[in-house]
């Protein structure tokens, strides 16, 4: 990113929670745009969710939208030919982030992924959240469908995620059209977008988390899939809690990860005899990444708290400060807690045994500061690949017209 991100007042900002609210509302807003989508997303399946997708797009890039699609090299890694061929045909700009082959058929870019899910339409409109392009977001995916958000977000912060996803896009994906991002002011909300990065943002999320915890006076909910952050985190919401601050830690009871539960297992004992509240969420996997502090501050995003999206990963989080709406996402969360979570007290904490807290610390600094230690781990700088033969993705070797290294 190429500038400072700053608080912008102004805003007008939606909560879509899971699939159903989330794709409906973006193919219409696709349906609309007279110009320009430039999209990013970590996962895009070739599923019911994904062909949805790519029909929305298509259609707008028949009607001479811009189209600029950029998926990530590790999540989105088996699309093939007759799925993006159809984008490529109708001038749709593919790209993919940190391709790499694969090695005895297994994915080898495990790290240094593109983490986030943006949209941006005609530079004036915005999505930002944690959903992917999976019918694993919709309840009728089976037993298994993911818990999440996004917001739709309309204001002067929208020139900063444009500015975000096109900076991104390389010398082909970043011819500006004449016409800059609206500035104009549409709602009351205050807002900034907090990135994370290998460059200049590296602790830019995790610091506001931090900042907000540390001024909390009344309450801390933080509902987040793979919680597992550093020390100084840790230290915070403990702190918060023995002034009298009301925390709620909302975590997976269903993980799709065991060793991602097992993680944060090892901090349950710590946490709860500072008088933090920690609730399993078990009525399916939890996928969130937002937080509500004192029902004015709020987040949501594609950030976990875990070494990969702390560290490693490219992450985007919208920050607000607006009662309404943070009164709204801490409803929602309060109905999860009392339907659909299990309470953990000490007795169902393991004992923080000397061992527990040796592997605990050694996982932790291993993800977050040893990856290049691993010859299987890209310790390479990641780079966009422009994606010009749609047939060398599905061999796991991108031909890109241009090369060039990550910008974010």
């Amino acid at each position: 990113m190429s500038h400072t991100p700053q608080w912008r007042d102004g805003n007008r900002v939606e909560l879509l929670e899971n699939g159903e609210e989330f794709y409906p509302r973006l193919y219409q807003r696709i349906a609309d745009a007279r110009e320009e989508v430039l999209l990013e997303t970590f996962i895009l399946f070739e599923d019911k969710v994904g062909h949805a997708l790519r029909d929305a797009v298509i259609g707008a890039a028949k009607r001479g939208v811009r189209v600029v699609l950029t998926v990530d090299g590790y999540g989105s890694a088996n699309l093939t030919p007759e799925f993006v061929g159809p984008m490529a045909d109708v001038g749709i700009i593919i790209r993919v982030f940190d391709p790499r082959p694969k090695f005895l058929g297994m994915r080898t870019n495990l790290f240094r992924r593109l983490h986030r899910k943006i949209v941006v339409i005609d530079r004036r409109l915005a999505f930002v959240g944690g959903i992917n392009f999976a019918d694993d977001h919709l309840r009728d995916h089976g037993p298994e469908p993911k818990q999440d958000y996004a917001v739709e977000v309309e204001g002067p912060v929208v020139a900063d995620i444009y500015e975000l996803v096109s900076d991104e896009g390389g010398p082909e994906s970043n011819k500006r059209l004449k016409r800059g991002p609206s500035t104009k002011s549409v709602g009351s909300v205050r807002a900034i977008l907090a990135t994370r990065d290998n460059h200049k943002h590296r602790e830019d999320i995790e610091w506001h988390y931090r900042e907000a915890i540390r001024t909390a006076r009344e309450e801390i909910i933080i509902a987040n899939a793979y919680f597992f952050p550093g020390y100084r985190f840790v230290r915070a919401i403990r702190s918060a809690a023995k002034r009298g601050v009301t925390v709620k830690l909302v975590l997976q009871g269903r993980p799709d990860w065991p060793l991602v539960q097992w993680a944060a297992t090892t901090l349950y004992d710590y946490l709860l005899r500072a008088g933090v509240r920690i609730y399993e969420y078990c009525e399916r996997p939890m996928h969130s990444k937002v937080a509500v502090i004192d029902s004015d501050w709020s987040t949501v995003g594609s950030s976990n708290l875990d070494p990969l999206s702390l560290f490693v990963n490219l992450e985007a989080n919208l920050i607000m400060r607006d009662r309404p709406f943070a009164t709204e996402l801490r409803n929602k969360l309060e109905a999860l807690l009392e339907r659909h979570c299990q309470e953990m007290s000490r007795e169902h904490a393991r004992p923080r045994t000397l061992t527990r807290q040796l592997i605990s610390w050694l996982v932790f600094h291993l993800t977050r500061r040893f990856p290049a230690w691993f010859g299987w781990l890209p310790a390479h700088t990641p780079q966009h690949a422009l994606l010009v033969k749609p047939e060398t993705l599905v061999a796991g070797k991108a031909v890109p017209a241009e090369k060039e290294e990550e910008t974010a």
